[in-house]
C-alpha cells in the first residue's frame, strides 16, 4: 500500500497547526463528507502526541520510529507504510534525519 499522492475536491485550511516550536507542522484538509485529514512535516526530534479519535498515520516520505502508548516495542516506518493509533491514547514519534512527511486520517 502506498500513501496517497493527492486529494481532489477538498477544502484546505490555510492556518497551520504548529507543534513543538515548529518542529511539527501540518495543515488540515476537509472533505465533502465531513471527514478531515492533516498533511504534515516532522523535523528531526522526538515528540509525543495524544489522540482523542483513532488515527491512521501514513508516511509519505522520510522515516520515523514509533512507540504506541502502553507498548514496549518500537517500530520503524518509511514512505508508503502506515501505523494506526487507538482512540484515547498516544504515541512517541522520532525522526533521526531528514524530514518525515505524513498524512493523518481521523478514524471513526
Amino acid at each position: 500500500m502506498s500513501a496517497p499522492t493527492e486529494f481532489k475536491n477538498v477544502t484546505a485550511v490555510t492556518k497551520a497547526n504548529v507543534y513543538f516550536d515548529g518542529k511539527v507542522v501540518s495543515h488540515s484538509i476537509l472533505f465533502a463528507d465531513g471527514s478531515k485529514k492533516t498533511l504534515g512535516l516532522i523535523y528531526p526530534g522526538k515528540f509525543h502526541f495524544g489522540t482523542d479519535k483513532a488515527e491512521r498515520m501514513e508516511i509519505v516520505a522520510g522515516a520515523c520510529v514509533v512507540k504506541l502508548d502502553g507498548q514496549a516495542n518500537v517500530a520503524c516506518y518509511a514512505g508508503g507504510q502506515h501505523f494506526d493509533v487507538p482512540a484515547k491514547s498516544g504515541f512517541d514519534i522520532e525522526v533521526t534525519a531528514g524530514i518525515c512527511e505524513y498524512v493523518c486520517s481521523f478514524l471513526g
